[in-house]
C-alpha cells in the first residue's frame, strides 16, 4: 500500500509538470494506492495505448479482424450476489450509505486479445495497459479547459431494446433519486477546487453500441471555475477529488469503507481514473468497462449502483448487462 508520503511526491510531480505546460499521461487506481505519472516525451516503450475524445498515441484508432468475436461469460451466482446486496441493504437501513456502486468480477473467455480487443473496440475513452487490461469507456471524470472543470456523472443504463426505453429510464424514480445522489456528491466535490458550480444538463441520454445488445446511460454535466489556488494544480486537484464518486457511492468515506468490506474482488486499477494533460488543457475518466488479464484467464468486472430502492433482479442484471466489448 501506498504511504501518504509517497501519494503526496505523485500528486506534486503532476503539479510541477502542469506549472512547466509539460504534457504527462497519468493513471491512479481505486484507492491511490497506485499511480503513475508519465511525461508523453517518455511514454515510448511503456507499453500504454490509448484513444480519448482529444488524444490519441495509435495510428489507427480503429482496426477489423476477419475473425468473429467470440464471448462467453460466466458471472458470479445470483445468491453470491445476494449477500452483497442484502448487506449493502442492511447498512442502508442502518444510515451509513444511502447510495454504493457494488461491483463483481466475471469469468470471461473470448478469442480475441487485449490488443485485439484495442484496436476492434470502440468508445470515447479506450486504454491498453501494459498489456494487463483494456477498458473502454463512455464515461469523462474531469476535464479541464481554459480554467474551467467539467464532471458528467454516469448513472443509470438500460436495454436499448426494451421498448420505449428511453422514457422508462428516465421516469424510473428509482434512477432519478439515483441521480440526484450523484449529482449532489460531484457538485459537492467540485466545490471543493471550483466556485460558480452548475449543472449544466441533468440526465441525458447517451446509446452504447456493444457486441451483445445496445444500451442507453443517463448522464449529467457539471461545470464549475478553477479557484485560483487551484489553477495549474492537476496533482491537487485530483487529490481533492478521488476517488470518483459514481463508482463508489455517498458518503463518501463511510461507503468506501463499506464497499471494502463487501465486494468479494480486489478492485485495483479498476474504477481508478486516467487521464492525458496537453500542456495546457486536461481530459480524463473513470477505468470502466474493464477486463484483465490474470493467471487464470480473462477477468471482467462490472456494477451497479443500489439504494434503498434497489431490486435484485434488476440489479444482478444490469451488473451482467455491463460484461461487454463495444465491438460491432
Amino acid at each position: 500500500m501506498m504511504n501518504l508520503k509517497a501519494k503526496k511526491t505523485y500528486f506534486n510531480k503532476m503539479n510541477e509538470l502542469c506549472e512547466s505546460k509539460i504534457p504527462f499521461f497519468f493513471i491512479c487506481d481505486f484507492l491511490c494506492e497506485h499511480i503513475e505519472v508519465i511525461p508523453l516525451g517518455k511514454l515510448s516503450g511503456e507499453n500504454i495505448f490509448y484513444s480519448n475524445p482529444l488524444f490519441i498515441n495509435v495510428s489507427e484508432d480503429k482496426k477489423v479482424f476477419d475473425k468473429k468475436l467470440e464471448w462467453k461469460k460466466f458471472p458470479i451466482s445470483k445468491e453470491i450476489y445476494a449477500e452483497q446486496f442484502h448487506k449493502i441493504k442492511t447498512e442502508i437501513q442502518n444510515g451509513n450509505t444511502y447510495l454504493l456502486n457494488l461491483t463483481c468480477a466475471t469469468k470471461v473467455e473470448t478469442n480475441y486479445s487485449l490488443e485485439e480487443l484495442f484496436h476492434a473496440g470502440n468508445a470515447k475513452y479506450k486504454l491498453l495497459y501494459k498489456n494487463q487490461f483494456v477498458h473502454f469507456s463512455p464515461e469523462p471524470f474531469v476535464k479541464i479547459v481554459d480554467d474551467k472543470i467539467y464532471t458528467y456523472p454516469m448513472k443509470g443504463t438500460i436495454d436499448a431494446n426494451l421498448q420505449d426505453a428511453g422514457k422508462v429510464i428516465l421516469e424510473n424514480e428509482k434512477e432519478l433519486n439515483e441521480q440526484f445522489t450523484i449529482v449532489d456528491l460531484l457538485r459537492n466535490d467540485l466545490s471543493i477546487v471550483a466556485k460558480n458550480v452548475h449543472v449544466d444538463d441533468f440526465r441525458y441520454i447517451e446509446k452504447i453500441q456493444t457486441n451483445q445488445k445496445n444500451l442507453l446511460s443517463v448522464s449529467s454535466k457539471i461545470s464549475g471555475e478553477l479557484r485560483d489556488n487551484f489553477k495549474n494544480k492537476i496533482g491537487d486537484i485530483f487529490a481533492s477529488l478521488l476517488p470518483a464518486g459514481s463508482i463508489c457511492g455517498a458518503p463518501k468515506a463511510k461507503t468506501v469503507e463499506i464497499i471494502l468490506d463487501t465486494e468479494t474482488h480486489q478492485r485495483a486499477l479498476y474504477t481508478g481514473v486516467w487521464g492525458i494533460f496537453d500542456g495546457k488543457d486536461l481530459d480524463s475518466c473513470v477505468i470502466i468497462r474493464y477486463l484483465e488479464k490474470t493467471e487464470n484467464g480473462f477477468v471482467f468486472k462490472s456494477g451497479g449502483g443500489i439504494t434503498s430502492q434497489s431490486d435484485l433482479e434488476t440489479e444482478y442484471k444490469e451488473m451482467m448487462d455491463k460484461v461487454y466489448v463495444p465491438i460491432y
